[in-house]
Formats: structure tokens, sequence, C-alpha cells
């Protein structure tokens, strides 16, 4: 299969994202809650849900801003649980 990519992303609402890999999994993955455990400024825009929804996808990562002000390893995305 090779390296491990994200496919495609969908916003839920409730800043949660669905998120499927180059392998067929399929996760759902509540951003929210990570920003609201490990506030920060470079973060907390993203508890916009307007902000939220402006991610994008690069070379199989998911990030959000133009810097990647927010991205996680793609592992843990893929086991469902970011820490």
């Amino acid at each position: 299969m090779g390296r491990l990519k994200i496919i495609t992303a969908k916003a839920l609402g409730n800043l949660c994202i669905e998120i499927v890999f180059n392998d067929d999994t399929r996760q759902t993955i509540n951003v929210g809650q990570f920003i609201r455990l490990h506030p920060h400024p470079q973060y907390n825009k993203y508890l916009n849900e307007a902000e939220f929804e402006k991610f994008i996808l690069d070379d199989g990562n998911i990030v959000w801003g133009e810097d990647w002000d927010l991205i996680f390893p793609i592992e843990q995305l893929h086991a469902g649980a970011i820490a």
C-alpha cells in the first residue's frame, strides 16, 4: 500500500470531521474536544465552526491555516484518537 494518507475529509458539524484513509479506514474525530483540552491562541480560532471548516488536504495530511497552524499525526487520526 505504501505511505498512509488521507484521501477525503468531511466536516460533520460540532467540530467533528470524518476522515477516509487510503487503506479504506474511516474515522470520525472530534477536533473541538482536543482544542478545548489544549487551549492555545494558535488553535482557539478553530473553535469557530466557519474557521474549522477551512481545513485542506496537503500531501495526504489534514491541516488548518496557511502555516499549518493545526495538524495531527496521521497515525493518531488513523487510530481514531488525537492526543
